[in-house]
């Protein structure tokens, strides 16, 4: 099982490998992971104190007729998620099926790992499975029981989609491509000039971050940073960071433990501390949007200025409004620089596919001109490069959880009210049978989807679903509505780093591609490369 997924691309399973073989059946004593660090010490102790009072929790309804590991008592499944999750939730789906459950704390999960089991559940019955889940830390803590993303599907979730839908519908994101493709090139200069023309060696990872942030305070705010010193860079990627590490959805046991949230857990002390920061720092920023407007100040047209006219139509306060922001702000950033990222460390170890996209880039866009949105549809190799990475790379194996509103019977099983449904996508896209041509899944090979033109925001509409490219974006009525934005960024920066740099691994610091730092959201580890540029014109064409 080891040999499997230590492979390049993937995440390191071989040191954890006795971990799942032993005890992914809850059969055995707690694993030491659970007890890695000083929360979950602390927690555990608690619950296990407390175990009298939690058992009636572990008797809640449960879906007798979906198959699943049985879990320990009160802690249910959760010390096999702590660490590496999707690996465990691959090896259960090899052995009890496409569809199975799981129990955490006193909520009961249904994983789903088959594009069709998928398409099923959350198109076909989208009106049974849209609803959300209000996890006690994401949903009730950090959003305050508001956000795009986290809202149950009510009357606030739609009238926050409509909107966002305003800032992220086609004809919106057609009109501020001009910024997007401004923020590319400058982010290609930032590197070209603090890596010395590629005398120095650097970790592009900041750079990645602002520029996804650079677009994301564009649209919601109408402004932008000038660096990556600037101050606003270092704390809203520190927030999208901590978003990340505080809200995974099977990562935090006090979300299925009602007791645990009545006490001042770290976990619970860090979501409150979060909450603050994000209503300061992004209500803050719409509260500058409204001295200008008041003061008659010109304004960019932004989602600030959008909610600002309709705060007393839409009946927003000013929670609703840095909440809706912070959704923008943490989507918008985290997903696409996540992936910057992980293509910046995987590429280098790949030179033959480098060096075949710049050969193709050559050819069609020449040395002259950057790459634009319109050169996509003639450059097919770099788009399966891109389309490659969100397969292996995916920042989000485990899609935002949704939940069934009412019993539900699928091809005999119930799903049960209340279920909390989760899309496994690290199986779904590793699946042997999908992926293994032209060879094993866990290997990074574009040439999976040279034959595939459309966008990620096209494919997710296939009627069939195993046509479809990925999972990334989630499915069904839930889809994240900033896809068509974040396939345009993506696309714009990889292209262009493609067009401008030779990236080179430096021997003496090897990327570690296996492991990842994130609960909710993964980001490669800090790495270095060296960024060589390409030919003698890219600082002429880059106007330096």
């Amino acid at each position: 099982m080891a040999s499997d997924y230590a492979l390049p691309g993937s995440v390191n399973v071989s040191r954890h490998t006795s971990f799942w073989e032993n005890n992914h059946d809850g059969t055995n004593s707690i694993p030491s992971q659970l007890l890695s660090g000083g929360s979950e010490i602390w927690i555990f102790i608690i619950v296990t104190l407390t175990a009298s009072v939690l058992l009636c929790f572990s008797r809640s309804k449960t879906n007798d007729t979906l198959k699943g590991p049985w879990g320990f008592p009160i802690l249910g499944s959760f010390p096999f998620l702590t660490h590496y999750p999707e690996m465990t939730l691959d090896y259960w789906a090899r052995k009890y099926g496409p569809l199975y459950s799981l129990r955490l704390g006193n909520q009961i999960f249904a994983i789903v790992s088959d594009p069709s089991i998928a398409k099923d559940l959350f198109v076909t019955n989208g009106a049974v499975f849209s609803d959300r889940k209000e996890m006690f830390v994401k949903s009730q803590t950090v959003f305050a029981g508001r956000g795009v993303t986290a809202t149950p599907y009510n009357d606030r979730w739609r009238k926050h989609r409509r909107i966002a839908n305003i800032w992220l519908c086609q004809k919106a994101v057609d009109s501020y491509t001009k910024t997007l493709d401004f923020e590319a090139t400058d982010m290609i200069k930032a590197l070209y000039m603090d890596s010395k023309g590629g005398a120095c060696h650097i970790n592009p990872q900041t750079y990645a971050g602002r520029c996804s942030l650079n677009n994301m305070l564009t649209i919601t705010f109408g402004f932008r940073t000038d660096s990556i010193h600037h101050p606003m860079v270092k704390e809203a990627l520190r927030l999208s960071r901590e978003f990340m590490n505080t809200t995974g959805p099977m990562s935090n046991l006090i979300d299925f433990v009602p007791l645990l949230q009545k006490l001042p857990t770290p976990l619970k002390l860090r979501g409150q501390a979060l909450h603050r920061d994000l209503v300061a720092t992004y209500g803050g920023l719409i509260k500058d949007v409204q001295r200008k407007l008041l003061a008659g100040v010109a304004v960019d047209d932004c989602l600030a200025k959008t909610m600002i006219e309709l705060k007393e139509e839409e009946e927003l306060d000013d929670v609703d409004m840095a909440i809706l922001a912070s959704a923008f702000m943490i989507g918008g950033v985290e997903t696409t620089a996540s992936i910057m990222q992980w293509f910046s460390a995987l590429i280098p170890a790949y030179p033959e596919v480098q060096k075949r996209a710049q050969e193709e880039l050559d050819r069609v866009v020449g040395r002259h001109r950057l790459p634009t949105v319109e050169d996509e549809e003639n450059l097919p190799y770099c788009h399966a490069i891109i389309k490659e990475v969100e397969r292996c790379h995916n920042p989000f194996w485990l899609g935002t959880p949704h939940v069934a509103s009412e019993d539900f019977v699928y091809e005999g099983k119930l799903i049960s009210k209340g279920t909390v449904v989760v899309l496994n996508t690290w199986t779904m896209h590793h699946d042997k049978k999908r992926w293994s041509n032209p060879d094993n899944p866990s290997e990074f090979n574009p040439d999976r989807y040279i034959d595939d033109p459309t966008l990620s925001s096209t494919s997710a509409n296939l009627s069939d679903p195993f046509a479809r490219d990925h999972w990334m974006f989630g499915a069904g009525r839930r889809i994240c509505p900033g896809m068509m934005v974040a396939e345009r960024e993506i696309w714009l920066t990889i292209a262009r780093m493609l067009w401008a740099f030779e990236m080179i691994q430096i021997p003496e610091k090897p990327i570690d591609l296996k492991e990842y730092d994130g609960l909710s959201g993964r980001s490669p580890v800090p790495f270095e490369i060296q960024l060589k540029p390409r030919f003698e014109g890219v600082e002429k064409v880059l106007q330096l």
